[in-house]
């Protein structure tokens, strides 16, 4: 990156907790990381693909302006005729997906549901801009929900209470400058950091404030938060305003940067496959990205 930009290893470090970040290969897209996602976490759930009811997948950075990214995914593993469809809540998208897919479940229109949040923002960076380049990365993630009976109570399993919000009038803090409609180019991501920084902590701590009061739980019942990886210092500060110890906060940002709405999946997968989330477990997970759009999932595993 030193080569690329004016900045150092050093200063990205200090400045964001990130070491390195994954780039994809060219003529790599989004469905290709999408898939491979979506086959470990088949394989880990024990489901076929042709077993699928619905897909979500959340990205900001689909292959092609339409079709949707999901219904590529949704040829590879040959379930032809559920729903399958892409949400655009760039960093928060995986929760908003998440959420959707959690509707359809609660509805009875589904039983299993694969949720998958993929991005390549590499695609979207500004490689001269050092303010932006330097923090995000490649990457996907991805789970299967099942229906399965409960009592109604913050003793289930499964997801437990969903929250969404946005504010369109922060538009200008965190958007990219271009678009089909607009400019007839993909255009390049432009962020004013310390503006989102300061939105980011106050709301992320306020939608985990919201999901814990709609539960009957507070902060010493959390488990695990697995925060959307955008910068250390965002979830360092999220953690200290919630109260929630250093070492209940799963953070991949040094490994991973930020790979907006693949990066809750990617940090929750990392967790669940080295053992510290285990089942019977209270995980939160919260994101903010552009609109302003952000969210928060409370889960028992």
């Amino acid at each position: 990156m030193a080569e690329r930009v004016d900045t150092s290893d050093d200063w990205i470090i200090e400045r964001t907790g990130i070491r390195q970040r994954h780039v994809a290969a060219e003529g790599e897209c989004t469905s290709d990381l999408a898939i491979k996602a979506a086959e470990r976490a088949l394989a880990a759930a024990g489901v076929d693909g042709k077993d699928i009811d619905l897909i979500v997948l959340a990205t900001a950075t689909p292959d092609y302006t339409f079709p949707s990214t999901a219904v590529t995914v949704q040829a590879h593993f040959g379930c032809a005729g559920v729903p399958a469809f892409d949400v655009q809540a760039v960093c928060s998208g995986f929760v908003y997906a998440l959420t959707v897919a959690d509707n359809f479940i609660k509805a009875g229109q589904v039983k299993t549901a694969l949720v998958i949040g993929a991005e390549t923002f590499s695609r979207i960076l500004d490689w001269n801009d050092r303010t932006t380049c330097v923090l995000f990365g490649d990457g996907a993630g991805a789970v299967v929900l099942k229906a399965e009976e409960g009592d109604g109570s913050s003793s289930d399993r499964g997801i437990l209470t969903t929250h969404l919000h946005a504010d369109g009038r922060q538009h200008d803090l965190l958007y990219v400058d271009g678009g089909p409609s607009k400019t007839q180019t993909t255009g390049y991501l432009r962020m004013q950091g310390r503006e989102v920084f300061r939105h980011a902590v106050v709301n992320l701590a306020a939608v985990v404030d919201e999901a814990l009061k709609a539960t009957g739980l507070t902060s010493a019942d959390i488990d695990w938060l697995v925060p959307h990886q955008a910068n250390r210092r965002i979830l360092d500060g999220t953690a200290k305003k919630l109260g929630v110890s250093p070492d209940k906060v799963v953070i991949t940002v040094d490994r991973h940067a930020n790979t907006s709405a693949a990066s809750i999946p990617l940090a929750l997968d990392e967790a669940v496959r080295d053992g510290r989330v285990r089942e019977g477990q209270v995980v939160i997970l919260e994101a903010m990205g552009g609109g302003f759009t952000w969210g928060s999932a409370l889960i028992r595993m």
